[in-house]
């Protein structure tokens, strides 16, 4: 709970009490307020307790940490046979070796045929499809719409 608290924080937290307290009163607020914190933990217990025997006895592991959703999706993940199995077998090092040997193949098949000169140079290679990698050349200007500012 107060696990993100620096020593910054605690001396300022120590030296406002001192300020707001006061020396003489403040180990008696420090007192009140551990006294509190007993009792609303006990509280917190106690409806653990009786929520756990209203469940019965098949939810006799069940654990009140499992409802956070990063919990529960952690513990889904991993306890998941399915899941393990998938992970187990997916090898994502030799997927991306694959991919990148199958790149490296077409450059090095482009390379040759962009060193010789084509007939049509504007038409691209047939099956290769449009080059992503290039920049579309920006449309004339009476082919662009016009700009409409009621309609944005």
């Amino acid at each position: 709970m107060f696990n993100d608290i620096g020593a910054l924080e605690l001396v300022t937290i120590v030296v406002l009490a001192i300020l707001i307290f006061g020396p003489d009163k403040l180990p008696k607020v420090i007192q009140d307020v551990s006294g509190v914190i007993r009792k609303i933990r006990s509280f917190s217990d106690s409806a653990k307790q009786d929520i756990r025997s209203e469940l019965g006895p098949e939810f006799k592991d069940f654990e009140f940490e499992d409802l956070n959703p990063k919990t529960f999706i952690r513990k889904q993940l991993t306890e998941n046979e399915d899941l393990k199995e998938i992970r187990t077998s997916f090898d994502l090092r030799k997927e991306l070796n694959d991919v990148t040997d199958a790149v490296n193949s077409k450059e090095e098949a482009a390379a040759p045929a962009a060193a010789a000169p084509a007939a049509t140079p504007a038409a691209p290679a047939a099956g290769t499809g449009p080059d992503l990698l290039k920049k579309p050349a920006t449309p004339a200007a009476e082919s662009r719409t016009p700009f409409d500012a009621d309609a944005t």
